[in-house]
């Protein structure tokens, strides 16, 4: 694998009833999420393989980004911690390049700073991404 893309989920909704894995984006976050989209696909990368939280935020945050991939949907990475998150993709990754992980913080976050301990960053802001190429991590943080 030569990048790892670890996007967070849009700003999620809070609607009365609804447990925490099946809140929905916000209008905020539909916006969020296809500016998210729209900036990974200018870096130039073309994605091999989408690991997909099983979130419905994750879930529409994909759908709202158009990343045009391979998509796993990965139950586990509803919560997982950043070493969790890359056994994921080594478990996952197969011949793919370039992964993207759509997920969750603070999971994500530990994550790039496991791959880039100068990763100073201890949370993603929503809809923020990190590109992770030769063992650097940066933050984009789409508007």
């Amino acid at each position: 694998m030569d990048t790892l893309i670890l996007l967070r989920h849009g700003k999620s909704a809070y609607p009365d009833k609804v447990d925490d894995h099946d809140r929905p984006l916000a209008p905020r976050g539909v916006r969020q999420a296809a500016l998210a989209g729209k900036a990974i696909r200018r870096f130039g990368h073309t994605v091999d393989l989408v690991l997909c939280s099983t979130a419905e935020r994750a879930v529409q945050t994909l759908a709202q980004a158009a990343v045009d991939a391979p998509v796993r949907s990965i139950p586990d990475l509803y919560g997982a911690s950043g070493e969790q998150i890359l056994k994921i993709v080594d478990a996952e990754r197969g011949d793919a390049r370039t992964v993207l992980v759509l997920g969750h913080d603070p999971g994500l976050a530990e994550a790039a700073r496991i791959l880039d301990p100068t990763f100073t960053f201890a949370k993603f802001p929503t809809s923020a991404f990190t590109v992770i190429e030769d063992g650097h991590a940066e933050l984009h943080i789409p508007r």
